[in-house]
């Protein structure tokens, strides 16, 4: 009996021994399946998630609609004779630019009686004005200007040619756009040449670019054939600008670059009926950006 009952506990101890290997087993893979099964539905979730977000219409890319406008203002004296700064001032005013390029501006000249054309246009308008001076005049400076609501992040200015008096550029950097503002020369070799150093100090970069000013030619003229190779005339070229009280030929444009991918769509094309306050008429596009 005694070996018996040796032999029967030998028998349970080894039974609970097989039980509790196979019970083990039995949980690690349970467990394992369960594991597996887990991370299959989050798969199968993360996918089903990813499809629908892939059939989902793309957002569309954001719009900037920028005013902009030039103007020739012949030192802010009129057609009359008279110098009147609050006149062109308010011109500037009712078109309510973002940016204005402005041509023929005195700095503390002798025949301006030494007050700075532009200084007191960024007074009257409230706006940030920024003088690039062509040539030394008069005991003083003679040039062109940018008036802007924003401040430009950054900016600088580049020769332009011109035989009978030196030309400049300003190249003006702002959020969401880069403006450039000219006064190109009166001689059609000059303005040729100009074209290449236009294209040298814009086609680098990666925001939308925007040139205007008083370009001195034709819309079917040379010049203007060649900056129609990479840049996209805005204004409407058969609307006239000079002379202002009887406007005969368009001399005055603004553009935008073609060639660093950004799309344009002029929604206000104006060529400012203005008669008197300058020799030139202002010009005026409202454009989108996309």
């Amino acid at each position: 009996m005694k070996n018996g009952r040796v032999a029967s506990k030998e028998t349970e101890e080894n039974l609970t021994q097989f039980l509790i290997l196979h019970s083990s087993f039995f949980i690690y893979q349970f467990m394992k399946h369960s594991t597996i099964l887990s991370l299959a539905l989050a798969l199968a979730t993360l996918t089903a998630c990813n499809t629908k977000k892939s059939q989902q219409p793309a957002e569309p890319q954001p719009t900037t609609e920028i005013n902009l406008m030039t103007y020739n203002v012949h030192n802010c004296i009129g057609l009359d004779d008279q110098r009147d700064y609050h006149r062109i001032a308010e011109v500037i005013r009712q078109a309510s630019p973002d940016v204005v390029a402005l041509q023929e501006l005195d700095s503390v000249t002798g025949r301006n009686e030494g007050v700075d054309a532009l200084d007191s246009l960024r007074a009257l308008t409230g706006m940030h004005a920024f003088f690039s001076a062509a040539i030394p005049y008069d005991g003083g400076s003679y040039g062109i200007g940018i008036l802007s609501k924003e401040k430009p992040l950054a900016i600088r200015t580049l020769p332009m040619p011109g035989r009978e008096e030196a030309r400049t550029m300003i190249v003006a950097e702002f959020k969401d756009y880069v403006f450039c503002a000219t006064h190109q020369s009166l001689t059609p070799e000059d303005q040729e040449a100009s074209v290449p150093l236009i294209l040298q100090a814009t086609d680098s970069i990666g925001k939308p670019v925007f040139l205007a000013g008083d370009m001195n030619s034709h819309p079917y003229e040379k010049p203007q054939q060649l900056l129609r190779e990479h840049f996209i005339t805005l204004n409407d070229t058969t609307a006239h600008t000079f002379p202002a009280d009887q406007p005969q030929e368009c001399i005055d444009y603004i553009y935008a670059y073609a060639g660093n991918g950004h799309s344009f769509e002029v929604t206000q094309d104006t060529v400012i009926a203005e008669p008197k306050a300058s020799d030139h008429r202002p010009v005026s596009v409202k454009v989108t950006v996309k």
